[in-house]
């Protein structure tokens, strides 16, 4: 069972002192909870994702489907010639643009929906609540074969950091 050290914080400015101070002593951090966006965290954590490249390539589907649905609506299946204006016009650059944004958005947000497992009635376990409304919180993921003198280097650290609280979750 993965055991988890949670380390506290009330302040966003101590929470990103703290993540320094504690990366400068070897401590690896998995996660920090916030209730904000706190930039320049996922730099320090090394964090990365690939939805930005997803939403392009969803975009970039949406819009070859769309062309793809409009010249063929529009020059293949019923070409309509009137005012000796082409059948393959500008026009379709409007609804293009508009499609492919609404796309991207959808298939981005389906995505983020099914990789985060989110979905209707799920129940959320948090083990700080309040890092939805005031509190910030730093996980620190704790192997196996973590001896106790090093878990005690770390819960110092977490209140020498400014933390107001230390508590261990089972995962």
């Amino acid at each position: 069972m993965k055991t988890n050290i949670l380390g506290i914080y009330e302040d966003e400015k101590v929470l990103t002192d703290a993540v320094d101070k504690l990366q400068a002593q070897g401590v690896t951090i998995s996660d920090v909870f916030s209730p904000i966006p706190l930039h320049g965290i996922w730099e320090k954590l090394n964090l990365t994702t690939r939805l930005p490249l997803a939403t392009f390539l969803y975009g970039a589907f949406g819009a070859a489907l769309t062309f793809a649905f409009l010249f063929w609506t529009s020059v293949v299946s019923y070409p309509l010639k009137f005012g000796g204006k082409p059948l393959n016009t500008l026009s379709f650059i409007i609804i293009m643009f508009v499609l492919t944004i609404n796309i991207g958005t959808l298939f981005t947000f389906i995505t983020y929906f099914v990789r985060e497992k989110m979905f209707p009635g799920k129940q959320v376990k948090l083990d700080v609540p309040r890092t939805t409304d005031d509190q910030f919180t730093i996980v620190i993921e704790r192997p196996l074969d973590m001896s106790l003198d090093e878990e005690k280097k770390i819960n110092a650290l977490l209140k020498e950091t400014g933390a107001v609280e230390v508590i261990e979750t089972n995962n």
